[in-house]
């Protein structure tokens, strides 16, 4: 049964779960780039009770800039030194449009049902994990 997190009184239960969650989305994050996704909302909504709606908020909460910085600085320190550096620009780019694509998409996310949400976000994480396995590449050669 999932637990119900109150912002007055958390228990060391509740306390111990969000340590380990934030700990493994952190690893997942700087080992290869996700955590909020992929494990941050699925541990709150199916551990601790949240909505899709409260997880998916408090995902991008954690996920500001400061959470993401060391890693971030790693990655870039660490890319100079190795001859494969991260462009500053492409970054600006990226953040613009992510800056304003998470302004409407969380308008239009509390237009959309719960369960719908859960739907698209399972959808959306099927697809990469196909893409990613290259199954789309199996299932063709299967029909050569």
């Amino acid at each position: 049964m999932p637990l119900k997190t109150n912002s007055n009184k958390m228990n060391s239960e509740i306390i111990l779960i969000l340590a380990l969650i934030g700990l493994a989305a952190g690893i997942l994050s700087g080992l290869i780039g996700v955590g909020g996704g992929i494990i941050l909302v699925p541990a709150l909504v199916y551990f601790l009770g949240y909505s899709q709606h409260q997880a998916q908020g408090t995902s991008l909460g954690v996920l500001t800039f400061p959470v993401v910085i060391i890693a971030f600085l790693n990655y870039y320190k660490d890319g100079k030194a190795t001859g494969h550096p991260i462009d500053m620009k492409v970054i600006l780019l990226l953040a613009a449009g992510f800056i304003i694509g998470g302004y409407f998409g969380s308008k239009i996310a509390f237009k959309i049902d719960q369960v719908m949400l859960k739907k698209i976000f399972a959808v959306i994480l099927l697809y990469t994990a196909f893409k990613m396995l290259q199954w789309d590449k199996a299932i063709i050669n299967l029909f050569r």
